[in-house]
């Protein structure tokens, strides 16, 4: 099984048996024509793939890596009716039909993951929990009583709490009741399991690098053979090249911790602050272990020290739980959508019957379960309430146009900055070994990395994207692209995000 989008292994990953896939098969099953090519084997592309296919439709899914590598790999698996965004955000911006919508939503995807658990017979810990929001300061208490008022009004099932399930002194709280969660791994196995079961091909390590359409038919190119189907999703958490779904989605990094305690009070349900970026915890049993996850420290990717997110979030749960051991330290990057809700639909700007599902904020597990349902729908020819409210080529002039204006400005001053202001190594030995760091070198900006033997790597430390120069990610041994999300590994291969090429090798300094 390989390992998610960097260099450190999830939870999930304990013990965990990935399904049998696809891939002895692959040269027979790339001879036909399919209705649908999926692309991206998290949980967006899983549940699609699923019920396209229990739909009566012949579907191939196909992964870069291996299934759940990415996000899902890596996500805490809340599953919540309470958004990230919160109601109160949702109704400014699109009105008191809209939050009604999308409470909607949230209640269907959390009802399909209880159905698919018990139709499929997943075994992934699946349980409903009551979800608590609690302020700490008279300013967020006023602000969750706004966040209260909109999420009744939305029609979500939410109540005032006098206790919250984790030792932090607050001001004021509120239960959001029938949450849940899961073993994110477990489930997504669970779905490609009942996929290939149904007649469904996964190809894993089959990057798709490009495609055309002639007549009805998308001639899709890949690092293996080509494919070849009447449509076309991109389940990749960002859709790949270059569209103006980059311009409305910025790339996030969120810091997560599973740890064992002292004292055995693990919360027994999930707990969220209101700070900025703010924290979250909750319990999951392992092999009968108890762990906290406990997750925060968000920041933009590419931006800020990925060490000290950790640092600073192992500092503030130490300061609050009795901490025995910390097990696991990992991160996962997700889309942070300018007016709030996701970007479900045909993808503006491509080729006709082309979908996409991108823009999930820290509700990955959720909406990536209802693009399933939608874009099943759409592709199907059925109406779906929600079409509108979710559409990629939704015209909002007003809502988000702050956070379109913030986001873009940062990249266009990354173009410039990051070509004018980088750090300088005099003598190439300085760089410590097992670090990164883009440097200066004979009036040549390169990415260099030296491993802990000491050997030096040289690339282009010029994003194949959109021609960003990618930051050294000091956590995760990666080069992270800071405008649209891109990742690579030290050797300059593709991990994640919307790039398709890999990072150009320097062959000017050797190695050793």
């Amino acid at each position: 099984m390989g390992t998610r989008d960097g260099k450190l292994p999830s939870l999930w990953q304990k013990g965990v048996a990935a399904p049998e896939t696809s891939m002895k098969t692959s040269n027979a099953a790339t001879d036909q024509t399919w209705d649908v090519l999926i692309v991206g084997g998290g949980i967006t592309g899983l549940t699609t793939a699923l019920l396209l296919q229990e739909a009566g439709l012949t579907c191939t899914l196909v992964e870069a890596h291996t299934l759940g590598f990415g996000t899902t790999g890596g996500t805490t698996a809340h599953i919540n009716t309470m958004l990230d965004t919160p109601y109160h955000t949702i109704e400014s911006n699109f009105g008191p039909l809209g939050a009604k919508i999308a409470a909607h939503a949230a209640r269907a995807a959390r009802d399909l993951i209880a159905q698919n658990v018990s139709n499929y017979q997943i075994s992934c810990d699946f349980e409903y929990k009551d979800g608590f929001l609690f302020a700490e300061t008279e300013k967020e208490a006023a602000e969750l009583e706004k966040i209260y008022a909109a999420s009744q009004r939305a029609g979500v099932e939410v109540e005032p709490a006098a206790h919250i399930p984790v030792p932090l002194k607050f001001q004021k709280a509120i239960s959001y009741l029938k949450q849940a969660q899961i073993h994110p791994l477990n489930y997504v196995y669970g779905l490609a399991n009942s996929f290939i079961n149904s007649g469904g091909i996964i190809l894993e390590y089959t990057r798709v690098m490009g495609s055309a359409r002639k007549g009805d038919v998308h001639q899709i190119e890949t690092t293996g053979r080509p494919l070849k189907s009447r449509q076309l999703v991109y389940a990749t958490h960002i859709p790949p090249g270059l569209n103006i779904l980059h311009l409305k989605c910025a790339p996030y990094r969120s810091y997560v911790l599973a740890l064992q305690l002292t004292d055995g009070n693990y919360p027994d349900n999930p707990a969220y602050d209101m700070q900025e970026p703010y924290h979250y915890f909750r319990t999951h049993v392992v092999n009968g272990v108890p762990y906290l996850i406990a997750g925060g420290a968000d920041h933009k990717t590419g931006h800020g020290s990925p060490l000290n997110a950790f640092q600073t979030l192992e500092a503030y749960v130490r300061t609050h739980f009795q901490v025995s051991s910390i097990d696991y330290r990992w991160s996962a990057q997700y889309f942070e959508p300018t007016d709030g809700l996701p970007y479900i639909g045909k993808l503006p700007g491509a080729d006709e019957e082309t979908y996409v599902a991108t823009g999930f904020s820290g509700n990955g597990i959720l909406f990536g379960s209802f693009s399933g349902l939608l874009l099943a729908d759409l592709i199907l020819g059925r109406e779906n309430p929600y079409k509108g409210l979710f559409s990629p080529s939704r015209i909002k002039p007003v809502a988000g146009f702050t956070n379109f204006i913030r986001e873009n400005a940062d990249v266009a001053y990354r173009f410039v900055s990051d070509r004018i202001n980088t750090e300088k190594l005099d003598v190439l030995a300085e760089l410590p070994p097992g670090t990164g760091a883009v440097v200066n070198y004979e009036q040549e900006k390169i990415a260099l990395y030296k491993s802990p033997e000491g050997n030096i790597r040289a690339l282009s430390p010029v994003c194949t994207h959109a021609g960003c120069v990618v930051t050294w990610n000091d956590a995760e041994k990666s080069w992270d692209c800071p405008c649209h999300g891109g990742r690579y590994d030290v050797y300059g291969n593709v991990l994640t995000g919307p790039p398709r090429e890999n990072l150009r090798a320097i062959p000017l300094i050797s190695n050793g």
